[in-house]
Formats: structure tokens, sequence, C-alpha cells
């Protein structure tokens, strides 16, 4: 499913379920000299204190969105919009223009010989134009759910809600260039992002 992105520079989107291993397989590609553009950091720095898009926030949802020292309490955001379609999408609508904004920044100004973006809802935007390679993080979903509960300190209820508002795995995988199964050993990740660094290297010469 080769693609033509609107950009000069080879770029790979990275996506994959809450809990998959993007950060991880990012930084295992991060090690072979690549640059990584991950749209999670990109939305946290959006809403820093004193921000416009915190100052947005704050006045839709309410100063207790904030905590004592004025900082967005992801957590309590996080809560609200996995309970309600209508918030979520307001969010959504806020953030992801300026994130995607910063996005093709951040590709223009980059100097690897190709860039990874990671994006967790890419195929859940459609904004497919901006990539030439999709890659999906799998994993079971039972193994998902259990990542999630222990790294977030989710209810059970919760983690599944946030897999409920993604695509689902085999939407992912129909969608897929390429497929990293991270449901092994560190060894297996890491070979598996061996290879596909070899073949980006020779798809993005052009």
């Amino acid at each position: 499913m080769n693609r033509s992105s609107q950009h000069s520079r080879f770029v790979v989107g990275l996506t994959g379920g809450i809990g998959s291993g993007k950060t991880t397989v990012a930084n295992l590609f991060s090690r072979q000299g690549i640059e990584i553009i991950d749209a999670d950091e990109i939305s946290r720095t959006l809403v820093k204190t004193g921000s416009p898009a915190l100052e947005a926030i704050i006045k839709h949802f309410g100063s207790s969105i904030t905590d004592a020292e004025g900082n967005l309490d992801r957590k309590q955001l996080r809560e609200l919009v996995f309970a309600d379609n209508a918030e979520k999408e307001w969010l959504e609508n806020l953030l992801h223009p300026l994130v995607r904004q910063e996005i093709q920044r951040q590709v223009a100004a980059s100097s690897s010989q190709y860039v990874i973006i990671v994006v967790p809802l890419l195929l859940e935007s459609e904004n497919y134009s901006d990539v030439d390679r999709i890659l999906v993080i799998d994993v079971p979903e039972d193994v998902q759910l259990e990542r999630i509960k222990k790294r977030d300190g989710s209810s059970e209820t919760l983690a599944r809600s946030m897999m409920d508002a993604q695509m689902k795995r085999e939407g992912r995988l129909e969608s897929a260039d390429d497929v990293i199964s991270n449901n092994s050993s560190m060894d297996s990740l890491e070979k598996q992002v061996k290879n596909l660094h070899h073949q980006y290297l020779q798809l993005s010469v052009r």
C-alpha cells in the first residue's frame, strides 16, 4: 500500500493500539539514527501551563481540570473524554489540527534518511496522505488490556473504553503496510526493527 506523502522526505507512520509498545519500538528506530516525531509528545507540549490550548480546555471543562499548580490533570481529562464521545470530539477538534501542523514542521526540518511519526490515531484520522508507509505495532487484545491497566493504573472499564475508541485490531492489520509483533522478547523486537530499518533505507532512496 505505497503512498506518496506531501513531504520530500520518506515518512513512516507508526501506529498501534494503546499499550501496544509504540514508544518502545520508536526508541529502537531512534537507536538506528532515525528521527522520531511523536504526536503525543507534541500534544503534551501544546497543553503546557499558560498555553492557548490549555486555556481553551479550562474554559470548556472548568478550572477543576487542572491541579494545584495549574497543570492539566491528564488522568481526569482522559476519564471525562472517554466517558462522553461529544467531549472527546471537541478535544480532538481543538488539538488535532495543531498537532498535525507541528508534525509537518518537524518533518520539514528533519535530516535523517527517513522519518518516523508516531501517531496513535493515524488510521482513525485517515491522514494517510502524510505518510509513505504505515507500520502497525501489534499485540493480542488481552495483552493490550493488561498493559494499559498496569501502566496507567486504569480500571478495566476505562482501559476497555480507551481500546474501544480506537480501530479494532483486525482493521489496523488490514491497513498496515508493515507489522511488528510485540508479544515476544526484546531480542525479537530488535530484530524486527533492524529488518524494517534496512527496508526503509532502501525505499527512501528516490
